[in-house]
């Protein structure tokens, strides 16, 4: 595990990046494929401490919002020969941690890229034009044994919902390296 911190690649306000990815059932998803007032596009993977600890902060979120007002997607961009990444293993980790959300593997890490994901979990808001409004943390736990105490993203859900503007657009979030291909 590398311990990493997101930076900011994709700023406030800039469009997200296209994509066209594979998911669990082999369907591609497009972008447009998510309707939602707001957008969570948020870079997860399969063996991440930090991952498996926020996972569960993730579905919730899901159950939180309508699907009118919340889309939500995870990409998995680790390179799939890495031990624990793959499809195989993307169901495999779906399944256990009841996945209410889409799942998609970025085999090629081109998306990974294009938005600027480096760590897991690296998520990115995005409001109904699909422009940028908060890349950073879930919650405010920073280690994989900490216990939430402020819902960042919620509240930040929340907010772009209602119109609202979110003053603080980047705040870093925490985990493992993406594992990039050699």
């Amino acid at each position: 595990m590398v311990k990493t911190l997101s930076n900011q690649t994709l700023k406030a306000n800039e469009k997200a990046p296209a994509f066209s990815l594979k998911g669990l059932d082999s369907k591609v998803m497009n972008l447009e494929d998510f309707n939602g007032k707001s957008l969570l596009v948020v870079f997860i993977c399969n063996h991440c401490p930090y991952v498996m600890a926020r996972i569960a902060d993730l579905t919730d979120l899901r159950n939180q919002f309508s699907e009118s007002d919340l889309s939500m997607v995870a990409i998995n961009s680790n390179d799939p020969e890495y031990p624990g990444e793959g499809l195989e293993n993307m169901i495999e980790f779906a399944k256990n941690y009841k996945l209410n959300f889409p799942y998609l593997l970025d085999d090629t890490q081109t998306v990974a890229k294009s938005y600027g994901a480096i760590c897991t979990p690296d998520p990115f808001l995005f409001d109904t034009r699909r422009e940028l409004v908060f890349h950073g943390r879930i919650n405010d736990a920073m280690d994989p044994e900490a216990l939430p105490t402020t819902p960042i993203m919620e509240n930040n859900i929340k907010s772009i919902i209602k119109g609202g503007v979110i003053e603080k657009t980047f705040d870093p979030s925490i985990g493992c390296s993406i594992k990039w291909k050699p």
